[in-house]
């Protein structure tokens, strides 16, 4: 009988093999290889048509939504017409930033049913979706095609693009031609997952804030994490570390992150520097720490093991004899505003230098290396001794602080200087971190209102590479055409290599606000890798109350807190039984 079993066993398992082979075999022969991607695509009919000019009839009919199918039918349709002199086009708004490109369904025109030429330019802002490829105001084709030439067939359809964009002009291209679009969509490329964490609280700026924070994140996780979805469409390492955070606290474990830190790993060969930069090396040790911390992942720890101790063994030797960093062999680098000023990037270098070997004692510990542990911590021990000034400079007072090297309250005098003049959307989250190390919660508060709200006012719906509350006066609107007398923001801003319209405003370095709030004003932080132990500690401000979840690898943990008349804080707290929650 067990004979018996066993054959009708192994006769199943073949049918169904056969049967998969099968199904398999139509689409793929047996040696290709198949990349899969992680992300979806989903079609988003635009909310608007801004401008149009020239012959253009039934523009309406786009903001419908569409099937993606030709078909022939009497029924309106949006025409753009040319003549010997005139040229039709039109500009649409799709309402919010999206990452992917456009699908244009065409249907029957007049004359033959040649390919008919349209040119398609693509917008972070409405001003650069208007604008020509230049050198004046720098909108370029970087990374990304943003302004092309393509051909539309007849009583067909067209796919193109891939870029960040919210705003798309079309232009019809040749001489008495007449092109009728049926449909023009968003192609909206990205990963479909849920957002467990969540923020919301008595000041409607900041649950904004905090949403717009992780929504700029989400868009930069495609196949790898970006830092942008139109220009730094690369892994930029460090850049990662503000955009982990945010993961951690918005969307928990994703296959994301260890990929990009396995990627960049792999193509950098120790004594190199990740993506050239000194600190950027730094920033993976940091989100390795950060990382195991939220997930408590030790199998994937285990396999950095290797490249990290030597990693570590290098920093723990750029120590000279003055207990100064003396790092070397790629770029000084921390943030864009603060590459002029060797001062500030010395002192920020050297409070990295003990956050990165802090860090990294930590991890050794974990992976039962005390020997490299032990080196980082005496080398910490040297670098303390030696506390060099910050050079006025924001970032600098920042690291200082983050590293224990320097006191807090004196690094948050420097850092509240002129409240948020001089910040950056990268380092305005360490800022943000050392304001409250130093316990002022309400400044941290009140400097995300004041830095990353007015973006939002300017019709941002992602937050930007870089901004400067100088730019503000007189400043148009993103999402509108620049009136007479206002300011193009877009064109006219930005230094370094993000001049003019070659600025991105989808940058997923400035998302820090978002697990600001998580950590501080909800009061979350981890104590134990996995979360096994988590504190709970609010810091309301003059806030009401503030409410959210947090994921762990458990499950969601549930928290509000409300303020009671006598200034005292109620605060109720569900989660998983695997989670001890201390107060």
């Amino acid at each position: 009988m067990a004979n018996f079993r066993g054959a009708v066993l192994a006769a199943i398992c073949t049918i169904l093999s056969l049967q998969a082979s099968a199904q398999q075999s139509p689409v793929f022969a047996t040696n290709q290889l198949v990349r899969k991607e992680a992300t979806v695509r989903r079609f988003i009919s635009p909310v608007r048509v801004m401008w149009q000019k020239g012959n253009v009839t039934n523009a309406e009919t786009l903001l419908q939504p569409g099937t993606g199918q030709a078909e022939i039918s009497d029924k309106k349709i949006c025409t753009l017409t040319n003549s010997d002199t005139t040229q039709a086009g039109l500009l649409l708004d799709f309402g919010k930033e999206l990452h992917g490109g456009i699908q244009l369904v065409t249907d029957r025109y007049k004359g033959d049913n040649k390919p008919i030429k349209v040119r398609l330019r693509f917008g972070e802002s409405a001003a650069e979706a208007m604008s020509d490829i230049d050198t004046v105001k720098n909108a370029t084709n970087d990374h990304a095609m943003r302004d092309l030439v393509v051909s539309l067939p007849w009583l067909g359809k067209l796919e193109t693009g891939n870029t960040g964009f919210r705003f798309v002009r079309i232009d019809l291209v040749e001489p008495d031609r007449e092109l009728k679009i049926k449909e023009a969509s968003a192609i909206f490329i990205y990963r479909d997952i849920p957002y467990l964490g969540s923020f919301n609280c008595s000041d409607t700026l900041l649950n904004k804030i905090w949403q717009t924070g992780a929504y700029t994140v989400h868009l930069n996780m495609q196949d790898y994490l970006w830092d942008g979805i139109k220009r730094d469409r690369l892994v930029w390492i460090g850049d990662m570390h503000p955009e982990t955070s945010t993961i951690a606290a918005v969307f928990g474990n994703n296959e994301v992150v260890p990929k990009s830190l396995d990627m960049v790993r792999d193509i950098t060969p120790l004594p190199g520097y990740m993506n050239g930069i000194i600190s950027y090396s730094m920033w993976w040790i940091i989100i390795q720490r950060d990382w195991y911390m939220h997930n408590g992942d030790l199998p994937y720890l285990q396999k950095q093991k290797t490249y990290l101790i030597k990693l570590l063994q290098n920093y723990a030797a750029q120590v000279n004899a003055d207990n100064s960093e003396k790092l070397a062999n790629g770029w000084r680098f921390l943030d864009w505003p603060s590459s002029n000023n060797p001062a500030a990037i010395h002192a920020g270098l050297q409070g990295m230098l003990a956050m990165t070997l802090s860090a990294g004692a930590e991890l050794c510990t974990v992976l039962k290396e005390p020997a490299t542990a032990k080196l980082c911590i005496d080398a910490v021990a040297h670098l303390k001794k030696n506390v060099p000034a910050a050079g006025g400079s924001k970032q600098a007072a920042a690291m200082l602080a983050l590293s224990g090297l320097a006191s807090p309250a004196l690094a948050n005098a420097t850092i509240s200087a002129g409240g948020v003049k001089n910040y950056s959307t990268f380092f305005g989250y360490y800022m943000l971190q050392a304001k409250a190390k130093a316990g002022d919660y309400q400044g941290g508060i009140n400097a995300i209102r004041s830095f990353w709200g007015p973006m939002l006012k300017l019709g941002a719906t992602t937050f930007w590479e870089d901004f400067n509350t100088d730019w503000i006066p007189n400043a148009a609107r993103i999402d509108e055409l620049v009136p007479a007398g206002k300011t193009d923001i877009h064109a006219k801003y930005g230094a370094f290599s993000y001049k003019g319209y070659r600025h991105s405003l989808a940058h997923g370095w400035a998302s820090g606000p978002t697990p600001w709030l998580t950590e501080h004003v909800l009061g979350v932080k981890v104590l134990a890798p996995g979360c096994r132990m988590i504190k709970v500690e609010p810091h309301l401000g003059d806030l009401r109350f503030a409410e959210g979840t947090f994921p762990t690898p458990y499950g969601i943990v549930k928290i509000k807190h409300t303020k009671l008349a006598n200034g005292k804080i109620n605060t109720v707290i569900s989660g998983p039984k695997q989670v001890k929650i201390i107060r």
